[in-house]
């Protein structure tokens, strides 16, 4: 079956919804306002379906619209950086990568990774969507990234997870507190204390909850965040301590903030790679995922040999 429709029809429905309107979306594509609406209506009968609701004030996009819309901003994004590429040659070969990633991953692991792939292909660009996990998960099903970096614990049969690393939750807390003279703690240790937690729809959240249940460990938290980065704020204000995943906490030597291990039982998290399952990757995203995959296992393997 053919689907009809142009890359101007695309645009149409772009402007249309970042102009709120036909009629300057009209005139920033240079159409009249009978042309723009026939584009629409030939976007929409190739979808099935409604994508905007019109009324005589206002355009506003409908459920499908809104599914719709990220996916055509990122075929947009890939089309132009494809006819850019077209231009030129060899390694120097333009391209658009479009990933989702936890904000963790994108911070620590991301930068090094994209510093030594621009130096092999500088004339691609990067789209990165930091997001949570649950987002992450939905931004790769959706088809608005090409693949994404997040937690084990998908369910969706659409998706396929490929493990990379292990991340251990660990205690964070002052320099100065009793439980920074300990090398290593078991979770009774932090009975009684004031912890610091992630909110309970949090990835990182649901993981820890899960295992400590199974341990048969009861911890009571003192206060409640949205980021993981709010939390450290707390601890090196001297308000609680908290338990985050060693790639969410300072990395080296800070002034204020120390870790340490949990044991009894460890918990930890799988950080890994999520793609649509039986999806192709864009030769670049393809490119780039083999470097990525090849730098974490290589780390990986230098941590077990020490």
């Amino acid at each position: 079956m053919s689907i009809n429709f142009e890359a101007l029809d695309l645009r149409a429905f772009v402007a249309v919804v970042d102009l709120e309107g036909f009629h300057r979306a009209a005139e920033a594509l240079n159409l009249s306002q009978p042309a723009l609406s026939r584009r629409i209506q030939r976007l929409e009968a190739a979808v099935g379906a409604a994508l905007l609701e019109r009324t005589t004030r206002r355009v506003a996009l409908t459920t499908v619209g809104r599914e719709f819309l990220p996916l055509v901003r990122r075929m947009l994004d890939e089309f132009d950086s494809s006819l850019f590429a077209m231009r030129e040659v060899g390694r120097q070969r333009g391209g658009l990568i479009s990933l989702a990633c936890v904000p963790t991953a994108a911070f620590y692991f991301l930068p090094s990774v994209i510093a030594r792939f621009n130096e092999q292909y500088p004339n691609i660009r990067f789209r990165i969507l930091d997001l949570s996990a649950n987002e992450g998960l939905e931004s790769v099903a959706r088809g608005e990234v090409e693949f994404g970096i997040n937690l084990l614990g998908t369910s969706d049969p659409e998706l396929t997870f490929e493990p990379l690393i292990e991340d251990p939750f660990v205690l964070a807390c002052r320099r100065d507190h009793p439980l920074a003279k300990r090398e290593s703690l078991t979770w009774s240790d932090l009975e009684g204390q004031p912890l610091v937690a992630v909110s309970r729809t949090s990835g990182n959240r649901i993981i820890l909850d899960a295992a400590l249940v199974r341990a048969g460990v009861n911890l009571s938290w003192s206060y409640e965040v949205t980021h993981l980065s709010t939390s450290l704020g707390l601890v090196e204000a001297g308000l609680g301590i908290s338990v985050l995943p060693k790639l969410a906490t300072p990395q080296g030597d800070h002034p204020i903030i120390v870790t340490r291990p949990i044991g009894n039982p460890e918990v930890a998290r799988t950080i890994g790679v999520v793609r649509r399952r039986g999806g192709s990757l864009a030769p670049a995203a393809e490119r780039f995922l083999e470097m990525l995959l090849g730098t974490w296992r290589d780390a990986t393997d230098r941590r077990n040999q020490t």
